[in-house]
Formats: structure tokens, sequence, C-alpha cells
């Protein structure tokens, strides 16, 4: 009897211990994989949130454990070093998630807090970022009120310097024109948001493919992508476009190396404006139903 007792403790120990081994594997298999080569993933904070406003971004970025990412606040100050021109008493709330990818993985933005981000589109960060020359990244936006979204380039700034990669000065302030010019064509041209992003990228896409040489290509390439999408712009508009990408093209940027990341924005934004379709045939089809009974009812009496 002692030695039935015996075994049968033997057997509960082993089988804990082996239960405690297997809980530690599978507690390991689930932990994030830390990149050695492009280091933990880094979050920017902007300067004008409150403790609270923080922690909030922390919940929506999925920040479990600040030891597991580099943590940085972009400033007002951070915004005039990247940017020539900008207000040193701007208030900066947007703030964002980048983990750096291998080459040909491509650049991924989510806008986690889309409500509070309130003129910004992944579509036009992503084109941005690419001009400035970022690429191969998750990057993720969010803010806890809401914002017109443009601050968060610049933390995607200082989070690359951070990271040891120096991106090109002129390129980053083109890139800030750029997203300051889509917001104004969607707020002020009446184009919506898609329609902005997407005649930028048809336009950089044209002149990836044409490499145009003076201001009167550009020009060109930027009326021939106007009618192409049947978008009509007033002179003023049209102009600060061909400024835009006349600056562009003077970078020299090698648009080839990117030209895969390009057509990916315009797959998004292709389908974002089908679901926008869609959903305008889906409430039609509401009204006319509701119409019908109406009309039914009113036949009635």
């Amino acid at each position: 009897m002692k030695r039935c007792i015996l075994f049968i403790s033997m057997l509960l120990v082993l089988t804990f211990q082996f239960e405690n081994s297997a809980f530690a594997d599978s507690d390991d298999a689930t932990a994030p994989s830390v990149n050695e080569k492009f280091g933990v993933p880094i979050v920017v904070y902007g300067e004008t949130l409150t403790t609270e406003q923080k922690n909030q971004v922390r919940k929506l970025l999925e920040v479990d454990d600040p030891e597991a990412v580099e943590e940085i606040t972009v400033t007002a100050e951070d915004l005039v070093k990247y940017i020539e021109g900008s207000n040193p008493n701007s208030r900066m709330f947007s703030s964002a998630k980048i983990v750096r990818k291998e080459q040909g993985e491509g650049l991924v933005i989510n806008i986690i807090s889309a409500d509070n981000i309130t003129e910004v589109t992944s579509e036009m960060y992503a084109n941005a970022l690419i001009t400035a020359g970022v690429e191969n990244a998750l990057v993720e936006v969010a803010s806890p009120v809401k914002v017109s979204g443009h601050s968060a380039l610049t933390g995607i700034y200082k989070a690359y310097e951070v990271s040891g990669e120096t991106l090109n000065k002129d390129r980053m302030e083109v890139a800030n024109e750029e997203l300051n010019i889509a917001t104004k064509l969607a707020d002020q041209a009446g184009l919506d948001k898609e329609k902005a992003s997407e005649l930028l990228t048809e336009i950089k896409k044209a002149i990836a493919k044409q490499n145009p040489a003076t201001r009167e290509e550009v020009e060109k390439i930027v009326t021939e992508q106007l009618q192409g999408l049947n978008i009509s712009l007033n002179e003023q508009d049209k102009k600060l476009l061909i400024d835009l990408f006349d600056k562009i093209r003077s970078l020299d940027i090698n648009f080839d190396n990117v030209g895969q990341q390009l057509e990916d924005i315009t797959v998004d934004i292709k389908n974002k404006i089908d679901k926008v379709i869609d959903n305008k045939g889906f409430w039609q089809g509401v009204a006319d139903f509701v119409n019908n009974v109406v009309s039914f009812l009113k036949g009635l009496f």
C-alpha cells in the first residue's frame, strides 16, 4: 500500500513538472521575437499628451510592456528641426509605433484611431514617407484626441534618427509639403481623400516611369493625370502640384526602388473607393425600399 502511494506521489510530481515545462515553452513560443538587426519597435509620443492620454495611446498601439519597445517623445522643437518654417509652439498629439522590416517587405501604414486622425489617410502617410525615403516598415498612427495627423510625420522622422538612420532633410521637407497639399486638395479643392491620394500616387508613378528632365515635362505629366482621372482643378491648385513634383524631380529620387509600394498604395485606394461605392449602393437600396413602403402606405389611405 505504501509503495502504491509513493508511486502515485512520484507520478503526480512528474506530471506537475511536465505541465509547468509545457506552459513555459508555450509562453516562450508566444513571446515576441526581437529583431537583432533593427532593434525593438520605436514608439513616439506627442509631447502635448498628458499622462492619462499617453497611457491611452499605449493601449491603442498595444504597448503591453514598455520595456519591450523604445519610447521617445516628439516635440515642437523637433518639428522645427525637421521641417523648416514650422511653428515652434505647435501642440503635438499624434503618436506612432514604427517596426522596421527587411528589404522588400514594403511600407504598411495602419491608422489605429481613424476617428481621431481627421485629415490624413494611410495612403497620404505612405506617399509622403516614400518621398522622405522611408521604406520597408510597419507604421501605426494613433491619437487620443481629434487632430489633423500631420505631426505624426515628424515623430516618424525622429524615430528613424534614433534608430541610427539619417533621412535627407530636403526630402523630409518636400514630403511634408506633399502631405499638406494632399490634405488641402481634399479639404478645399472638392476632392475626397481617396481621390486626392490617387492623384498624387498616379503622378508619382508617371514620374518614375517617364523620368522628366524639365519643369515643362512635369507639367505635362500633371495635366495628363488630371485628365486621366477626370479631375478639374483651378490654376492655383494645379500650380501647387507642378511646383511640388518639380521639387521631387530635382531631388532625383529613384522611385523605381519603391515601384511595388506605389502599386500597393494604388490597390488600397481603389479598394476604398470600391467600398464607398458599394456602401452608397446599399444605402440607396435602403432608401428605395423605404420610399416604396411609404408609397404603399399612402396608397392604403
